[in-house]
């Protein structure tokens, strides 16, 4: 055995650090110092000229401190507020059809298998592995309807660290494939069973969400009974909002009663402050105005918007409105599990925006860097504990190397700090994220007991 640790910290790291504030989309912070204690708090995050200052402070001898190579730089964990764990098996596939049936000839199919409990394991278990690989510390998944395989995806996340809220599909309409959905009765009950099975593990990192499909699933009876749940254990809530305009039509034929598909969700007590709405594509500003005065948040999914010919989300009028918005993939809508994708795919769409005259100014890669991070910790009501590397806040972070081994991209003299990681954010991808630390643990690489 080594001698023990002479400093009350767990990490100490000198190099380079990029994240996001509130003020500004990108800060770079060349020759830093950053701690993180054993609770996997940041510590002190100060120019490294303070070493001597903050190792009397901190008792850390210099022999502690890990020096990064001008190749790498930390960045915080990517957060992906919207993804599907059941539909990754068939990620990269299928995307020949528009939403509705899409949902009826691959999803529904695909997700009535989740029935049986080693198919789900295998499945999740890759699911979870890859959305770390690819340095997602954060993500809202959508399970399915079955509550026992659900909670198994709870446990799997737990085992590999990763940060996730985690749903249980609730719908009680489907015509299109009958076989998959449950009685009214049965559906609010299993919700509940869910979500208790959840709290009942008590996991320091993983946290139900009440999961209402989308508006077409779902009598106003069952978004009433998982309303009141939602309320009941003061949970977060996700779901489905003006994706595309046949879902819409749909909600309108439906629910006549109601002026637009937020007043669906707001009177069934679904659109509150601890709600993140997926894609969005039509919403109108009627229904921004109620995000805004409910502190709902909306999660962008470019890849899938465009994937499935759903729309373009106009990203800048969301944020005039003051709603909260992060990004994500939507796998399997979306045929990517990377956030990086999700990041390119944003500023695309932004850019198409501009070109059609939607918008004077597109979003920049800088602002679409803070979607992915601070923006997505905010969306998702995480914003005091992670999201960037501000002191108190819980060290989910990304160890860069932009020169690794088999790198997609090159590097030359002329280039600036600023080139470099920009290059990183448009072309790099998982061979270049060498760790993966979620509350200062390192979970990728992955070890031996996952």
């Amino acid at each position: 055995m080594g001698s023990p640790k002479a400093s009350p910290l767990a990490h100490i790291f000198r190099g380079t650090f990029a994240h996001s504030t509130r003020s500004s989309p990108m800060d770079t912070l060349p020759g830093h110092l950053l701690g993180v204690e054993e609770s996997g708090k940041i510590a002190f995050l100060e120019p490294a000229d303070e070493q001597e200052k903050l190792a009397k402070k901190w008792g850390f001898k210099a022999s502690e401190v890990r020096e990064l190579s001008n190749n790498e730089f930390f960045m915080p964990g990517l957060v992906d507020t919207h993804i599907h764990a059941p539909q990754y098996c068939f990620v990269g596939t299928r995307l020949d059809l528009p939403l509705l049936q899409w949902l009826k000839m691959y999803t529904y199919p695909t997700e009535a298998k989740y029935k049986d409990i080693d198919f789900a394991e295998e499945v999740y278990t890759r699911t979870v592995r890859r959305t770390l690989k690819n340095g997602t510390t954060t993500a809202c998944y959508f399970a399915t309807i079955h509550t026992d395989s659900s909670l198994l995806l709870a446990d799997i996340i737990d085992k590999f660290g990763q940060r996730a809220f985690v749903g249980k599909v609730s719908m009680d309409i489907n015509e299109s494939f009958p076989e998959y959905k449950e009685s009214t009765t049965e559906s609010i009950k299993e919700a509940e069973r869910f979500v208790k099975g959840v709290l009942e593990k008590k996991y320091s990192r993983v946290h139900p969400i009440v999961t209402p499909r989308f508006g077409p699933s779902c009598t106003e009876e069952l978004l009433s009974g998982l309303g009141n749940l939602a309320k009941t254990h003061d949970i977060h809530v996700q779901s489905h909002i003006d994706e595309s305009e046949g879902e819409m039509k749909l909600v309108e034929k439906m629910f006549p009663m109601h002026q637009n598909y937020a007043e669906l969700y707001d009177k069934n007590n679904l659109l509150t402050n601890k709600t993140i709405m997926a894609h969005g594509c039509h919403i109108s500003d009627e229904e921004l105005k109620l995000f805004n005065l409910r502190g709902a948040a909306i999660a962008h999914c470019p890849n899938s918007n465009i994937s499935l010919r759903s729309g373009l989300l106009n990203v800048k009028k969301v944020l005039k409105n003051n709603v909260k918005l992060g990004l994500g993939t939507d796998v399997a809508g979306g045929y990517s599990a990377s956030m990086f994708d999700a990041i390119r795919k944003a500023v695309v769409t932004s850019n198409v925006l501009q070109i059609n005259k939607e918008n004077e100014t597109a979003l920049t890669l800088k602002e679409v860097f803070r979607l992915a991070t601070l923006g997505g910790s905010h969306a998702l009501g995480l914003d005091s504990v992670i999201g960037n590397f501000e002191v108190g806040k819980e060290f989910d972070a990304l160890l860069i190397n932009t020169k690794a081994s088999d790198s997609p991209f090159d590097l030359f003299a002329s280039d600036t700090l600023e080139d470099i990681i920009h290059k990183f954010l448009c072309l790099g991808d998982d061979r270049n994220i060498e760790e993966v630390y979620v509350a200062g643990k390192l979970v990728v690489p992955f070890s031996s007991s996952v």
